[in-house]
């Protein structure tokens, strides 16, 4: 996922842009005498990251006043320092003052993300890759998964027609999981089999399936289970992963982690925006 279609940018931001000004405007700004005066404001960052969302943010400015010039001074994906100057914008006073919140609060919810995925990236070795869940916010999955992307990260499923997950409860309402597996692969879908245990490993083995899912294991009993596997499926951890333990997870030999809070419980990403008049 490289690019977000530019419809669906609009649609979204629209609706952020409507929760703000609906339904009397910018109540503050409209005591304003501003007599069409245009203003130059910048974009700054106040710490250490990586920025994703600038189409977001870019689209915030324009859906407001047509007449802006947004001007962006990095890319998606690109690292920064604190004090850089992310992006200018040359526009109408009151549209920066009407759209700054919000084109703001897409840019470092965003940026938030992708710091904290490469935060993660940076603390496996090569052969791990860190992967998003489908814990994200509604409506906003798209912008958020195109963030881990940009900070580094893999996206998991898009949603729950893209691949078979068989889960812990999907196997609770089973009971047989090698039957429930079995029915699986004759969808000729990608298949991942969450195992909690090794007794569920060895009802599977032996199946042909893309990936198994180790969930809310230590690393000495995803040591074993990985043993037990011999490299016949792409193998992932699930299980509160965190940075303290990334590392250690990692160097067990698992090919993919998934982590949850890269995407519901990334930090904003810090930044300011001051005008040059």
């Amino acid at each position: 996922m490289q690019k977000i279609n530019q419809i669906y940018i609009k649609s979204v931001v629209k609706k952020a842009l409507d929760e703000d000004l609906k339904p009397k405007g910018d109540i503050t700004t409209k005591l304003i005498n501003f007599k069409n005066k245009r203003t130059t404001a910048k974009i700054i960052s106040k710490q250490n990251g990586v920025i994703a969302g600038l189409n977001f943010c870019k689209t915030a400015f324009t859906l407001v006043g047509k007449e802006t010039n947004f001007i962006s001074k990095v890319k998606d994906g690109n690292r920064v320092k604190k004090n850089k100057i992310i992006a200018e914008i040359k526009a109408n006073t009151k549209t920066i003052l009407v759209a700054e919140r919000t084109a703001l609060n897409f840019l470092n919810h965003a940026s938030g993300i992708a710091t904290l995925t490469n935060q993660f990236k940076k603390k496996v070795n090569k052969k791990t890759k860190i992967c998003c869940t489908r814990k994200t916010t509604p409506n906003l999955r798209l912008l958020e998964k195109y963030a881990v992307k940009k900070g580094g990260g893999f996206n998991h499923r898009y949603n729950l027609s893209d691949e078979i997950l068989i889960k812990d409860n999907h196997i609770s309402a089973e009971k047989n999981l090698r039957d429930l597996v079995k029915r699986a692969i004759e969808t000729k879908k990608i298949v991942t089999v969450e195992i909690e245990n090794i007794k569920q490993l060895n009802q599977v083995l032996g199946l042909k399936f893309k990936r198994i899912l180790f969930d809310n294991m230590n690393v000495k009993q995803l040591r074993k289970c990985l043993k037990i596997c011999k490299n016949k499926y792409e193998t992932e951890y699930s299980g509160n992963a965190n940075l303290n333990n990334i590392k250690k997870i990692s160097n067990s030999g698992i090919d993919r982690i998934s982590v949850g809070a890269i995407t519901h419980s990334a930090k904003f990403f810090d930044t300011s925006l001051s005008f040059f008049c």
